[in-house]
């Protein structure tokens, strides 16, 4: 790809200077971008295949192979005599990294990040409940060991979230639900690092945060299913309205 050329209707072609490994892959993810942004909206075809053959520098081979990946993703379908169409969101795969990570970026009202919160808090409320049954002294002994280091490392959010994140693996783990696990580990993974989900994180918050995980544990240790769910219930609601600085709904967030 070149800087100098124009994209079908879409403004400049990105500025590569090496061309990437995988052309089809990289077409794909400005594709993906620009389906997001409402470049090509749903209903709309995308451009031709020679147009964007000519857009990105590349052969018929690659954009094929880009068009195929968009379909797996649920953001086209390929129409006989009409086209490449773009469908609506409710057909996008969002726990796709590319679709969520694009999601997210033009996602001015948060949206989407309350539904990741809402989903994840739904999951691991369960595994807190089962986990609360079937922790063993091992599990119990490592929650207890990780709350009270993490009461060290308030002043170091950076660390403190690596405990955190060990904290709610290892009741997950407990759980034995190793799809929701996986579900919830996916979704993480892919905002942990972004500036919009983890928000706020000065000290304090980090303290707030530590007695939500103590709660937690506590019913955990005391065999409290119901107890447990409803302390990580809790935990991760009110974890996110503070890190949304204020902004989140309340009301949408703990319906």
């Amino acid at each position: 790809m070149t800087a100098s050329r124009e994209t079908a209707g879409s403004g400049p072609a990105p500025a590569w200077v090496h061309r990437p490994p995988s052309l089809a892959r990289a077409v794909t993810a400005e594709l993906v971008e620009r389906i997001v942004r409402g470049v090509h909206p749903p209903g709309t075809p995308l451009p031709p295949e020679p147009a964007l053959c000519e857009a990105f520098s590349v052969s018929r081979t690659v954009v094929r192979e880009a068009v195929k990946i968009l379909q797996e993703k649920g953001l086209v379908q390929v129409r006989q005599g009409s086209g490449t169409m773009v469908t609506p969101p409710a057909t996008w795969d969002m726990l796709d990294e590319l679709v969520l990570t694009a999601t997210i970026a033009e996602d001015e009202s948060l949206t989407i990040l309350d539904d990741l919160v809402v989903t994840r808090r739904v999951l691991e409320s369960d595994m807190a409940n089962v986990a609360a049954r079937l922790a063993g002294p091992d599990t119990i002994d490592r929650l207890r060991a990780l709350v009270d280091h993490m009461d060290e490392l308030v002043g170091d959010p950076a660390t403190y979230a690596e405990s955190d994140r060990a904290f709610h693996d290892t009741i997950m783990r407990a759980s034995g639900n190793r799809i929701a696990r996986a579900v919830v580990r996916s979704l993480e993974g892919q905002v942990v690092n972004t500036a919009r989900y983890m928000g706020r994180t000065e000290r304090a918050l980090c303290v707030a945060s530590n007695l939500g995980h103590r709660r937690v544990y506590e019913r955990i240790a005391a065999h409290d299913p119901e107890g447990a769910a409803e302390a990580m219930f809790q935990h991760i609601t009110d974890a996110w309205i503070v890190r949304r600085s204020g902004t989140a709904d309340p009301v949408r967030l703990r319906r």
